[in-house]
């Protein structure tokens, strides 16, 4: 089969098409026909070598991924062989076939394609978890809100009851508010530490020196939820966080898309062989929303 590898770690030129075998899926695994797969930050920083995973070059990029299910491992009994799924996988997503946990699958929503689907899983389940203990009336402020994430979070927040504040650039602001955010914030006007107060939980999808200046715009008892790595470790209101690929979330996921109260933005979608244009635009950090892959041959 056809996959996307790279043999060593550095800049998207790094990235090739290359005929790999066809895996075979293990006990409590699903062998995934792939349609399509979306850009993570997490796929080009484990790229360049910014972060590690538990094998080095050769490898095959990939943490999202929809398709239809091509094979059963021994004790799979949730799926079919024919159904169409999303989710999260530990990489290997950029090829014709991948091989998936099937706790970390859920059924494709009804009502959206496998393109669709396939810009869910990492920034959604991101959201759905970092947000999972936002309550109606409280306020929450989200960076870079316009983003994979933020987008996501934006209306998350929104359908629960909170006080939704964005920051993002003023070419973002009518999007957002169409998304639900109750106030926007240009942060290359303004330092949104100035322009908000009071807030309950910031989600934080920047990092670094974004953590000491969002620790002034929180109340007393707040929190401060990080996904970058930031410089307010020390402070107790800080947490780091991490998403867990799990079905669980995508199942809730998939009510609220199928509910109308979720939609996914798609920036552009491309060929999975212009799979290093798309990491160039990602790392550009000008994507609103998603950049989606689509596989070669992918599945009706």
């Amino acid at each position: 089969m056809l996959a996307i590898r790279q043999y060593t770690f550095g800049g998207p030129e790094v990235l090739e098409p290359a005929e790999v075998d066809r895996p075979r899926p293990g006990p409590g695994e699903v062998l995934v026909r792939v349609a399509a797969t979306s850009v993570n930050p997490a796929d080009w920083k484990v790229r360049a070598g910014l972060i590690g995973m538990a094998v080095d070059p050769p490898l095959t990029l990939g943490f999202d991924v929809s398709g239809v299910v091509d094979e059963l491992g021994p004790g799979v009994h949730r799926f079919a062989v024919g159904d169409p799924v999303y989710g999260m996988v530990f990489g290997g997503a950029n090829a014709e076939y991948v091989v998936a946990q099937a706790h970390t699958l859920a059924s494709k929503p009804a009502n959206i394609d496998l393109v669709q689907a396939a810009a869910l899983p990492t920034a959604a389940s991101t959201a759905w978890q970092a947000l999972a203990a936002l309550g109606a009336g409280q306020r929450v402020l989200v960076h870079a809100a316009a983003g994979g994430v933020g987008h996501l979070a934006v209306q998350m927040a929104k359908h629960r009851g909170a006080f939704v504040i964005g920051t993002a650039r003023a070419a973002n602001h009518e999007y957002l508010r169409g998304l639900g955010a109750d106030e926007v914030i240009d942060y290359t006007a303004v330092g949104f530490e100035s322009a908000a107060r009071d807030v309950d939980i910031v989600l934080d999808l920047v990092g670094g020196e974004y953590g000491s200046r969002s620790l002034r715009v929180l109340r007393a008892n707040g929190r401060l939820i990080d996904t970058q790595g930031s410089d307010a470790e020390a402070d107790p209101r800080y947490e780091r966080f991490y998403v867990e690929p799990a079905g669980a979330s995508l199942r809730e996921i998939t009510t609220m898309v199928e509910r109308g109260f979720l939609q996914v933005t798609i920036d552009r979608v491309l060929p999975l062989s212009e799979a290093a244009q798309a990491h160039r635009l990602s790392e550009a950090g000008r994507v609103r929303g998603k950049i989606v892959l689509v596989a070669w041959n992918p599945p009706d």
